[in-house]
């Protein structure tokens, strides 16, 4: 449920740099350089209330004035509410390495997130914040009963703040003015064209902004693909239809790797699925206590579902920590589960960061629930829904949260909806690329299929993989047909599915630094491909660390 934020930046280093009209950048980062653009709060109101919007940049070793140089690529890693400057100070140079030196890479926050202002926030202080909890919930203990009520209930107090702290904003902070904003950084840059790879919801991003403008797209590559339509009208109900079949790559996975490798390991698939069942019904009636000298609270049933869950975005980071927390888990140990997911205790200091500066981790419902269409109202069409959605995945206790967060009642009538919702149906100046995992839980690969469909001459590119979006998975196919798509303007061939250097289970450094089997490495490889080998072994070294981090503060997005 996470989006692909990399890690933690401290927001005030960027906050310091002045708005302005044209891009004036500054270093910053170490090695970065940081701007913020002015852009009009109200498209329909140019003239009115601005905002300003946080941009990072790595720029091309090649001169802006050579003919070589190729100029920005947007990124976007999702949410929403992910930061684009968290991403390319975390790996924006790994990234930068797959595109090659020909561009900028940018991350920009989009508006109302992180250092971008104004900014969505329905509390006052992030003590506030912490003691209520913001993030959609589990429902209940997998009854769905009297946990889905009280989530139903939390959404209308959130409504409540949400109208409350808003000071004429909310109505601008929306996915179709922030594909406006992308044009305004690329004209910025003196280029009429957009070139921009953009993960998860970024893909609905992506997608917005072609569809509003398809003579604007240079080049456009939209990674673990969301049903954008499905978006748009709050139903969150079909991101889910592969979700089981990335957890059988772990009992698959597990029963190869064996009982040296996988902790959790039993001879079959299926009796590994088997064991974990006995040990969510194990965890219902009886939750297992947990005090650390890090902290405490219970493996509960919420805790084995979400976790469990999240693991299923990162396999090749998340899947050998989940067996073992799984094993030691089922023998009543439950310290190795309860960190995998743990958040720090609170803590309220004289001395913190500055409120404004605190990241409002509630900013993805001011966005999802301003975007799409309005949410009946009753709790009965709530528990339709819910009934509904759990007769087509059993996680629908983890990802309901976020139809009904939205529930009319809850959500200010106030707010008008964004002019744009789609179709999503556009002849674009340039073909669209779009990639997919054959295992991805949260963008199933038929959704990147449905969206193809819509824009002519695009291609869907499949990567053979679990995971949600290509980096979560080892493969030099698929980031070298990325690299060709934005060098040479050259599409994959219809159909085309690439590989993975290794699985989940096998995911280790071998010789030569390159992640996968031996025999792989051993394998004379162009120095391209070598570059692309050293770039995947950066981005999953860096999200190792991101995994266990973006969980322990709770992300800032769910896609």
């Amino acid at each position: 449920m996470l989006s692909l934020v990399i890690c933690d930046v401290p927001l005030k280093e960027s906050l310091q740099v002045e708005p302005s009209a044209v891009l004036a950048w500054y270093d910053c980062y170490k090695s970065l350089q940081c701007a913020r653009l002015i852009v009009p709060l109200n498209y329909s109101d140019p003239q009115g209330a601005t905002a300003a919007i946080a941009l990072a940049r790595i720029p091309s070793s090649i001169p802006v004035e050579s003919p070589d140089y190729r100029g920005p690529v947007l990124l976007n890693p999702g949410g929403p509410g992910g930061s684009g400057v968290d991403f390319v100070v975390s790996i924006g140079e790994t990234i930068g390495t797959i595109l090659g030196p020909q561009f900028d890479v940018i991350g920009f926050d989009p508006r109302g997130i992180a250092r971008s202002t104004p900014r969505i926030s329905f509390f006052d202080t992030p003590a506030e914040r912490a003691l209520w909890g913001t993030a959609p919930g589990i429902i209940g203990n997998g009854s769905g009963v009297d946990g889905l009520a009280s989530e139903w209930a939390r959404a209308q107090i959130l409504g409540k703040l949400a109208l409350a702290h808003d000071h004429n904003v909310l109505a601008h902070m929306n996915t179709e003015n922030t594909a406006r904003d992308m044009l305004q950084i690329v004209q910025a840059h003196k280029r009429e064209k957009l070139q921009y790879w953009g993960f998860s919801y970024g893909t609905v991003l992506g997608a917005t902004f072609a569809t509003i403008f398809p003579d604007k797209v240079e080049r456009l590559v939209i990674d673990g693909v969301v049903d954008a339509e499905n978006y748009y009208a709050t139903l969150w109900n079909n991101n889910l239809l592969d979700t089981d079949k990335t957890l059988q790559t772990f009992f698959d996975g597990c029963a190869q790797a064996g009982p040296d490798v996988c902790p959790f390991y039993a001879p079959t698939p299926e009796q590994i699925s088997q064991n974990l069942t006995a040990l969510y019904t194990a965890i219902k009636t009886q939750p297992v206590p947990v005090f650390t000298e890090s902290g405490y609270g219970l493996v509960d049933y919420a805790r084995l579902q979400g976790t469990i869950f999240l693991s299923l975005y990162s396999p090749y980071e998340s899947f050998l920590p989940l067996a073992k927390g799984l094993a030691d888990l089922a023998s009543g140990d439950g310290r190795a589960f309860f960190n995998i997911s743990a958040a720090p205790i609170f803590e309220c200091s004289c001395d913190g960061p500055d409120p404004s500066t605190d990241k409002a981790t509630e900013a993805i419902l001011g966005i999802i629930c301003t975007d799409g269409q309005a949410v009946p109202r009753d709790l009965e069409s709530t528990k339709k829904f819910y009934e509904q959605f759990s007769n087509i995945s059993r996680w629908a206790d983890v990802w309901a949260p976020l139809h009904i967060s939205c529930s009319k009642v809850g959500w200010p009538n106030s707010i008008p909806k964004p002019r744009f919702q789609g179709p999503f149906v556009a002849n674009t100046s340039f073909p669209l690329l779009l990639v997919g995992n054959t295992a991805d839980p949260v963008a199933p690969l038929w959704a990147a299929k449905k969206m193809s469909s819509g824009f002519p001459g695009s291609v869907v590119l499949t990567q053979d993989s679990p995971g949600h979006c290509s980096i979560s998975g080892p493969s030099v196919c698929t980031f070298g047909h990325v690299r060709d798509y934005f060098v040479d303007g050259k599409l994959p061939p219809v159909d085309e599915i690439c590989p993975v250097i290794s699985t989940p289970f096998q995911n280790q450094t071998v010789p030569g630094g390159v992640m996968g089997r031996s025999s792989f490495a051993s394998e004379p490889v162009s120095p391209e491909d070598r570059e692309i080998l050293d770039a995947i072994q950066q981005i999953h070294s860096a999200r190792l660390f991101a995994t266990a981090h973006t969980r322990r503060f709770g992300g800032s997005g769910l896609l």
